[in-house]
C-alpha cells in the first residue's frame, strides 16, 4: 500500500494499464450515487444529528484526529456526541468498543478514539446498524460522529466535512489508478474541507478550515505514567543513544518529520496504513522506539524488549470547526 501511494503521487505510465479498471470504477460509483439520489437504495436517517467526517482520497488523511477534536470540543458546548466507524480488520459485525478492547478485533482507530475521547464507540460494516446500537445504550447521547463514510450513502447526513493531507489529490486518478475515491468535484458539495498542512487548497467552494497537530510530550507504553518532553529524548541521542520511529499510518513521513521537527533523530522504518504488527517488526537492536498512538494500541500485545515512547498529537483547527458544524445543525450562527 506505502508502494502504491506513492506511485499515485504522478501519472506514471507503471498506472496506464489501471485506467480501464478506474473508468470502471467511476461509472459504478456514479450508478450507486444515482440510485440513492433517485431513493432507489434508501438511507437511514437517525433520530440525531449525524456529522461525517471522511476523504475522498484512500488511505489515512488524518480524519481521527479530526474526530477526536470534534468529539472534545462539542461536549464543551453541551452536546453529548458518540462515534461510529466500520473498524479495521474486525469481523464486521456491530461491536461495542471498550477501552481494554483488542485492536485486533475493533481496528486501532476506534480504539484510539474510545481511550482518548469521553464518548461510546461502536463500530459495524453498517454504520446505521452501529450507530442505532449506540444509542440503544447510550439515549442521552444526542449527536453521532462517524469516522469516515463519506461514501457510506446508506447513513443519512446533516453535516458532511472532508479531510486533505498535504499530499492533496496526489495524480488526480480515480481508484485503483490513482487515489480517489470520488471525483474532485465532490469537494464542493460537502459543507466543509480541513486541510490537514496542505498549503495550496483545492479548488472549493465549501468553506476551508487549516489544521495542524501539535505534540512534544512523549509517554512510555508500558508505564504510561512515565513521561517527558523532546528535549529529554533529543539529550539521550545527543549522548549516543540509538533511536528507531516506526509508524503504520495513512503517510508514515508525516510522522517522522514531525519528530525531526522537535530534533530528534532517529532511523525511521514506514509501515502501511493499519499495519498487523509482528515482533519481528519491533525486534531492533537500539535503546529505543518512537511511536505514535495510533501504532502503540498494537504494540502492548508483543511485549517489545526496548522501552517505547508514545507521542499524542493534539489536533488545531481554524477558524472554530465545532461552532461551525452547531451553526449548520442549529441553523443560526453559534453564540
Amino acid at each position: 500500500m506505502v508502494g502504491l501511494a506513492d506511485r499515485w503521487l504522478t501519472r506514471s505510465p507503471r498506472l496506464w494499464g489501471l485506467l480501464v479498471p478506474a473508468l470502471l470504477f467511476v461509472c459504478l460509483a456514479a450508478l450507486r450515487r444515482g440510485l440513492y439520489r433517485l431513493r432507489l437504495l434508501r438511507s437511514t436517517r437517525l433520530p440525531v444529528p449525524v456529522v461525517v467526517v471522511g476523504n475522498i482520497t484512500a488511505g489515512g488523511a488524518g480524519k481521527t484526529p479530526v474526530v477526536l477534536f470534534l468529539a472534545q470540543q462539542l461536549a464543551t458546548l453541551g452536546r453529548r456526541p458518540g462515534i461510529v466507524s466500520r473498524g479495521y480488520g474486525g469481523a464486521g459485525v456491530v461491536t461495542e468498543v471498550r477501552a481494554d478492547s483488542d485492536p485486533r478485533q475493533v481496528g486501532d482507530e476506534p480504539l484510539l478514539l474510545k481511550r482518548r475521547s469521553a464518548c461510546p464507540v461502536f463500530i459495524g460494516r453498517r454504520r446505521a446498524d452501529a450507530a442505532q446500537a449506540l444509542l440503544a445504550a447510550y439515549p442521552d447521547c444526542n449527536l453521532i460522529l462517524c469516522d469516515d463514510g463519506l461514501q457510506h450513502l446508506a447513513l443519512a447526513r446533516d453535516v458532511e466535512i472532508a479531510v486533505l493531507d498535504r499530499r492533496g489529490l496526489m495524480n488526480g486518478w480515480p481508484l485503483p489508478a490513482g487515489p480517489l475515491r470520488e471525483p474532485a468535484s465532490r469537494l464542493r458539495t460537502v459543507d466543509a474541507v480541513v486541510l490537514n498542512g496542505l498549503d495550496q487548497p483545492p479548488a472549493t467552494t465549501s468553506p476551508t478550515f487549516r489544521m495542524g497537530l501539535e505534540g512534544s510530550r512523549f509517554y512510555r507504553l508500558d508505564r504510561p505514567e512515565e513521561s517527558c518532553d523532546a528535549a529529554t529524548l533529543v539529550a539521550q541521542i545527543a549522548a549516543g543513544a540509538r533511536f528507531y520511529a516506526l509508524a503504520g499510518i495513512g503517510e508514515p513521513r508525516r510522522f517522522f518529520d514531525h519528530l525531526s521537527g522537535l530534533g530528534l533523530r532517529f532511523e525511521a522504518h514506514a509501515f502501511p496504513d493499519h499495519h498487523a504488527y509482528r515482533a519481528e517488526d519491533l525486534a531492533l537492536t537500539g535503546d529505543a522506539l518512537l511511536t505514535t498512538e495510533k501504532d502503540a494500541v498494537k504494540f502492548a500485545a508483543l511485549a517489545p524488549r526496548l522501552p517505547v515512547w508514545v507521542l499524542p498529537v493534539e489536533a488545531r483547527i481554524a477558524p472554530d470547526l465545532a461552532r461551525f458544524v452547531l451553526e449548520k445543525l442549529d441553523g443560526s450562527p453559534s453564540a
